[in-house]
């Protein structure tokens, strides 16, 4: 049978890990990537659940992620969040599919929690992620620092039990987060080549909520999604042309976020 690690991400995450470690117990072995920036207890906590702690200087997620990769010493690795939660189902299926040899990597949905609710419509459900990956055939496209990207070096399948995604539960949280994507978003626009016109601060919003509210249902959850649709319109089409904008004129690298 062929063996399985689980990768966590993580920083300060004490709060939440020895959950997420528990929801995965069925995995042959835990591995935690820890951000050297971490200052809290998380590292103690994995370790007393028998997790592989390995430190690693953040520079951005792809890397991190790479990281898990070259530490891994069974034939799978299934990342999950430390905010997210593995089931016995969804371990059971694992097992079944790794079995398999058509395949060298699975989509895993996602059942997002948003504010203290599930969140169905606006590209929120059934969010598939790429996160069970065969050792040796996947790697990460290093031009994609943030929302990474699999480069996977076969056939892929998706699975049918979902991860339970327990994401922002405050305002003040989702901002946080958001903060960080945006910054590392507009410095890969902006190594993209990416020139902001003046009319793009008013247009790329607009565009980006048409699409989460409308296009792609977001209404269909009420004052949620609409809440939803606006924060990621600001953040993604709005924030990351004012910061791309302004890393093109100053020719910096990427600028804390405000």
């Amino acid at each position: 049978m062929p063996t399985l690690t689980v990768g966590i991400l993580a920083k300060d995450n004490e709060d939440e890990i020895v959950q997420c470690l528990e929801s995965v117990s069925w995995a042959d072995e835990t591995l935690v990537i820890l951000d050297t920036r971490s200052s809290d207890h998380t590292e103690f906590a994995a370790r007393s659940l028998g997790a592989r702690v390995v430190q690693s200087e953040f520079r951005n997620f792809a890397q991190q992620r790479e990281v898990g990769l070259a530490a891994t010493t069974t034939d799978w690795l299934f990342f999950v969040d430390s905010d997210e939660r593995g089931t016995p189902e969804l371990g059971e299926e694992i097992r079944r599919v790794i079995a398999d040899d058509g395949f060298d990597g699975w989509w895993v949905p996602r059942r997002n929690l948003l504010f203290g609710r599930e969140v169905h419509h606006g590209g929120w459900w059934p969010d598939y992620q790429l996160r069970l990956l065969r050792v040796g055939r996947a790697r990460y496209d290093p031009a994609r620092e943030v929302h990474e990207v699999v480069i996977l070096d076969g056939p892929e399948g998706y699975l049918s039990c979902p991860l339970w995604h327990h994401n922002y539960r405050t305002l003040a949280q989702f901002a946080a987060k958001q903060r960080q994507y945006v910054d590392l978003e507009a410095g890969i626009r902006l190594k993209q080549g990416v020139r902001p016109k003046p009319w793009t601060y008013i247009t790329q919003p607009l565009r980006e909520f048409w699409r989460r509210y409308v296009r792609l249902g977001g209404y269909r959850d009420g004052l949620v999604g609409l809440l939803l649709a606006a924060l990621i319109a600001y953040y993604y089409g709005f924030l990351v042309t004012v910061r791309l904008g302004r890393l093109r004129r100053t020719g910096a690298g990427a600028i804390p976020a405000g």
